[in-house]
Formats: structure tokens, C-alpha cells, sequence
């Protein structure tokens, strides 16, 4: 049996706050994988975990965060004013990204964006503005639509869309997105499945498919030369 990844508590900044994660990184990790939940989610949540496991397993480094700050999720439960502000989670997700690239262990590693519910927005519109640094995306349950067809048709990254079968509404809203987009992409349907994913195995198949899509894509080997040339670029 190979070695437990090692897990830390980090503290990303952004603007004047500061958001908590857990960064796990396997020995010899081939890329990193950020977690983009919708709010209500954070990075306790169950199912995001099952799928960080999965992808420790198949070798890549796995940083789940909370997108909103403690007061913020407050709010949010009551006004649900936070969990639609996609400008709001773009920032964040943007201020971790570029976090990461200056972590000693994390820079030299391809960047992948696991996406869920408006968190898929939030993840699409920094993977166009990101551009090449950004090696694939992964949306589960997600509003992809919610990023507007201007930054789906400028993502670069491979892009996986994963839908539940029984998630009716939200696999429209997949499909119009889906057709936006000019990458290398898939659309995937978990049968059954409602929008939690909460049918015995769904989440396997989940975490499945995102494992082997993450696993095609950060194992390009061009990556590391790009990441250190745009190391210093713009971040927007």
C-alpha cells in the first residue's frame, strides 16, 4: 500500500478576507485539482470528498475551500444572496487559482477546476479568462449556463459536463451550454441520477468519470514549461 497523501489546513487571501481549505498532496502529484462547490456546500461537504478521494488515488493534489466566509454562509442561508453572486465566486476562485501558482509544491502543476451546482459558472468564467493556465474543467450538477455563452465559447480547458439522468431542467440547461462550447468537451448523463446525486452509486460514477477526465488531460507534458513562462502574466 502506497503512502496517505498528506492533508493541510491553508489560508487563502482574498481581497480582505481570508478563506480556509484543505490541501492533500500525493507523492509525486501530476496536477492539481480545485473544487468549486456551490454555496450551502463547503469543503466538508461528503460528496466533494468522495470525489477529492478518488482523485488522490489516481495522483492528483486536491485543494477544497470554502468559496464564502463564515458570515457570509450565515447570510447566505437566509438571503441565498451569495450562492448566485457568480461574479463573487469567480473572484474567489481566480484569488485561490493564483495562490496556488505561488505555493512552492503547487506551480510547476497543470490546474484543473472540479466545478459543481453555480460553482460550474463561477469555474468556467475564470477558466476563459485564465486561458491556457488552466489544463480542464469538470462541472457535476452544474449551471454552466450561468456563465453566458461568451465565456463557455472562450474556455480553452477540456470541459466535462456530468449530469444527473432525473435532473430535469438542469439537462437542458446543460445542453444549450454544452453547444457553446468550442474545446475539447463531453457531455456526460448519470441515469437516474437527481441533482445531488444522492442514488446509490451515482457518486461513484461521478467521481469516476472526473478521475478519468482529469487523468486524460493533466498528464499533457507541455504543461510545466507554459505554467513557468505565465507564471508572472495577468491573472484576468
Amino acid at each position: 500500500l502506497g503512502q496517505a497523501p498528506a492533508t493541510r489546513e491553508v489560508r487563502i487571501p482574498c481581497g480582505d478576507a481570508w478563506l480556509y481549505g484543505d490541501l492533500t498532496m500525493p507523492a509525486n502529484a501530476m496536477g492539481v485539482v480545485l473544487f468549486v462547490h456551490g454555496s450551502g456546500s463547503g469543503r466538508h461537504s461528503a460528496r466533494n470528498r468522495q470525489v477529492a478521494q478518488k482523485l488522490q488515488q489516481a495522483g492528483m493534489a486536491t485543494l477544497l475551500f470554502d468559496l464564502l466566509t463564515a458570515q457570509e454562509e450565515q447570510i447566505d442561508i437566509h438571503t441565498r444572496e451569495h450562492r448566485f453572486d457568480i461574479a463573487l465566486l469567480t473572484r474567489r476562485i481566480q484569488d485561490a487559482t493564483t495562490w496556488a501558482m505561488a505555493q512552492t509544491d503547487l506551480k510547476l502543476l497543470p490546474i484543473g477546476y472540479f466545478g459543481a451546482s453555480t460553482g460550474s459558472a463561477a469555474a468556467i468564467i475564470a477558466a476563459a479568462r485564465l486561458g491556457d493556465r488552466i489544463a480542464v474543467v469538470v462541472s457535476r450538477g452544474g449551471r454552466p449556463d450561468l456563465a453566458g455563452p461568451v465565456a463557455l465559447a472562450a474556455v480553452t480547458a477540456p470541459t466535462l459536463l456530468i449530469v444527473g439522468g432525473a435532473d430535469s431542467g438542469v439537462i437542458e440547461l446543460n445542453e444549450e451550454s454544452f453547444a457553446h462550447l468550442t474545446c475539447d468537451k463531453r457531455l456526460a448523463i448519470v441515469p437516474g441520477a437527481t441533482h445531488l446525486f444522492e442514488e446509490r452509486g451515482a457518486m461513484e460514477q461521478v467521481a469516476e468519470l472526473a478521475a478519468a477526465w482529469f487523468t486524460t488531460y493533466l498528464q499533457r507534458g507541455e504543461w510545466v514549461e507554459l505554467t513557468t513562462q505565465n507564471f508572472n502574466g495577468e491573472s484576468s
